[in-house]
């Protein structure tokens, strides 16, 4: 089944049978990391049996952007329909690429004429996750594969999936996820659980601790090592009940001395996947954690999962405040 949608004027709302709830969402662009993307997506749509959202915005130029080619006595609209005829184009391939590997995908397809942070942010509220590329290609795309993958992180209502450049050849060990330890993971390591689960792959949880052994570089601390009780009865009860959930997943449980960003970032050259949590309704942690999540999506060397994880109050202190809206699209869904 495909379905293709196309937003193009100012509005308020937008149909519902556009994207069903739960379907995996892919920016695409033609550019080789946004195919990698896709390829990704494709196979965790399948394998949660999920329908796949393709997802094409053209950007600021589909819409107030272009006001100088009126000056300009260019033709509007022979401009943008060229660069709907263009976006129809990739998300043929991008259909048909992920149709020959996966023949029984359900695809969705969706072409916008808004900025490309607005369309992923908007679709994030109904999906499973969005999936974007590192980068993109040329100056207008590089908005939805490139830069974009930070802000759509901070805050969408769904994880993130980055897929991070990484060596080819490399001996990968599986899921990595850091834990801080409370309650406020629980949502990156239910992710990371069942990512190792579907795709059959070990996980470690990492949790760091700063000391003054850890001042000048992240290090793992051995398993003989004794005076580290407290942290590591801290990390066993941060996953208490997850191996009854997924009792397939072979779960390593690590220390690390250090800052936690430092650990991650060393510890995804050797990974699969490196899941960090973020938490956009904490401004004062934001400073912390969020820093964290941004770091490992800018420096980390293999696919990169950032997970929103909902206020927790922990015992003395007080609750946070509701985090702010995500921000919604100005277009909606017109049928093509």
């Amino acid at each position: 089944m495909v379905r293709r949608v196309e937003s193009i004027g100012p509005s308020t709302s937008r149909t519902a049978p556009t994207v069903p709830a739960g379907t995996v969402v892919v920016g695409v662009d033609g550019s080789r990391p946004a195919d990698q993307a896709l390829d990704w997506a494709a196979e965790q749509a399948a394998l949660e049996h999920r329908a796949l959202t393709l997802v094409h915005a053209l950007g600021p130029l589909g819409t107030s952007g272009t006001a100088w080619l009126d000056q300009a006595a260019v033709n509007r609209r022979d401009i943008l329909d060229a660069m709907r005829r263009e976006g129809h184009e990739l998300l043929d391939h991008g259909r048909e690429r992920a149709l020959r590997r996966h023949p029984q995908l359900e695809v969705r397809e969706v072409l916008r004429m808004v900025d490309p942070r607005e369309s992923l942010l908007e679709l994030s509220q109904d999906a499973a996750m969005v999936v974007v590329g590192s980068r993109g290609r040329g100056p207008v795309r590089s908005l939805v594969l490139g830069s974009v993958s930070v802000g759509v992180s901070r805050h969408a209502a769904c994880p993130v999936v980055v897929l991070r450049p990484r060596n080819v050849g490399v001996v990968r060990r599986g899921v990595l996820v850091g834990a801080d330890g409370t309650l406020r993971s629980r949502a990156s390591l239910e992710f990371a659980y069942r990512q190792a689960s579907l795709r059959g792959l070990p996980l470690t949880v990492l949790h760091s601790f700063w000391d003054a052994a850890g001042a000048t570089a992240a290090r793992v601390v051995p398993a003989d090592e004794t005076g580290v009780e407290d942290q590591r009865l801290l990390l066993a009860e941060s996953v208490s009940g997850m191996s009854e959930a997924y009792p397939d997943v072979n779960v390593t449980l690590e220390l690390v001395r250090g800052l936690a960003d430092d650990a991650l970032v060393r510890l995804s050259q050797q990974m699969d996947l490196v899941v960090v949590g973020y938490h956009p309704a904490r401004p004062l942690a934001g400073l912390v954690y969020g820093s964290v999540a941004s770091t490992v999506l800018e420096h980390g060397s293999c696919i990169v999962a950032v997970v929103p994880e909902p206020e927790v109050a922990l015992p003395g202190e007080a609750a946070a405040g509701a985090s702010a809206g995500v921000p919604g699209l100005s277009a909606p869904d017109v049928p093509a």
